[in-house]
């Protein structure tokens, strides 16, 4: 048997050391490797668990590192005895169009010609916030703008939607934004997997039940009323479809209770607040319509039934892109495009 000097058995021995440090270090970056990556898997609807490196890490500062910053609140209001709201001034029939965030992007004043060349008795709705947190018109309730919208002719073509006196109605998403759900954690729905904010495809989800949610929504509601809108929808008014959020409480209790506190705040005898929601959904008492997405035709007066309204001509809306008769029976938005 050959034997191995002295020399070389300990060159050997030191090089075994250097290999096992060596495979420990790897190993502890490969753990840190895969902690650190966690925090950008999210939640796509239609694709399960995805990676979403667009984050730049601001889930790991905006939401695990940093603390909530004190943001100005708006006192709720609940209007009571004489001060209640007056709904003596009905709401009516809506057989109008809307300008969603496409149309907008494409060139406001292209989308001003097409509204002009409609009847000033025909209601308008336009997208006014992007799930991002950009605002579309020139906000005084934060700096976030979405890029590709110049806020100054937004403000332009708001004002001569006004001063023609035509019925407008402003669209935005509730409960889905990026930038609010960033810079405050507390308000917002909390992922299961996680000390972080649940994102889905990147926006975060706000809480229903904080204070701060409902506060933010009606600094919103009141600048819209302010430039002139008749009524305000929001969409995105729900919980994220998903296992991986964090609730304690009843889902659909917390998302009556906030639409009947807006309600109750933020609508009056001349303006209205309503929401995009599912058929069942139970709208509170006051000025408010229940708007419906992508519905069948052929389903429409089923789903007129379902919603439990009793006067389904007024207070329920279809959005939808078909000409089709049977929608004839209750109000109905339009997309832009399809007035021509």
């Amino acid at each position: 048997m050959m034997k191995i000097p002295y020399r070389t058995r300990q060159a050997l021995k030191r090089l075994g050391i250097v290999l096992l440090a060596v495979l420990l270090a790897l190993g502890l970056v490969a753990v840190c490797w895969f902690v650190w990556l966690g925090r950008y898997v999210v939640y796509v609807r239609d694709q399960g668990a995805v990676l979403d490196m667009s984050l730049n890490a601001q889930i790991a500062e905006g939401v695990e590192a940093k603390p909530p910053e004190n943001q100005e609140t708006v006192s709720i209001y609940y209007n009571e005895g004489e001060n209640a709201i007056n709904t003596s001034k009905e709401l009516s029939q809506l057989t109008g169009y809307y300008a969603n965030t496409d149309a907008l992007r494409g060139g406001i004043p292209a989308v001003f010609d097409q509204i002009s060349q409609l009847d000033t008795d025909v209601p308008i709705m336009l997208d006014v916030k992007n799930s991002k947190g950009g605002f579309y018109y020139s906000s005084t309730v934060t700096e976030n703008r979405d890029s590709k919208i110049d806020p100054l002719e937004m403000d332009d073509l708001i004002k001569k939607l006004n001063d023609s006196g035509r019925y407008l109605i402003a669209r935005l998403p509730a409960l889905r934004d990026r930038e609010y759900g960033l810079h405050n954690v507390s308000d917002g729905v909390f992922d299961s997997r996680g000390a972080y904010l649940f994102s889905d495809g990147g926006i975060y989800w706000l809480n229903p039940s904080r204070q701060g949610t409902i506060s933010y929504l009606v600094q919103i509601v009141n600048e819209l009323k302010g430039l002139g809108f008749d009524e305000v929808v929001f969409e995105a008014f729900r919980f994220p479809d998903t296992q991986y959020m964090r609730f304690d409480g009843d889902k659909e209790e917390a998302l009556a209770e906030a639409a009947k506190t807006l309600v109750t705040t933020c609508a009056t005898d001349n303006f209205a607040v309503s929401f995009v929601q599912e058929a069942g959904f139970a709208l509170p008492e006051g000025r408010s319509r229940l708007y419906l997405e992508s519905a069948d035709a052929g389903q429409a007066a089923a789903l007129a039934q379902e919603t439990g309204l009793a006067n389904t001509a007024v207070n329920l809306v279809f959005l939808t892109e078909v000409h089709d008769t049977r929608f004839d029976a209750y109000s109905v938005l339009r997309p832009l495009d399809a007035a021509h």
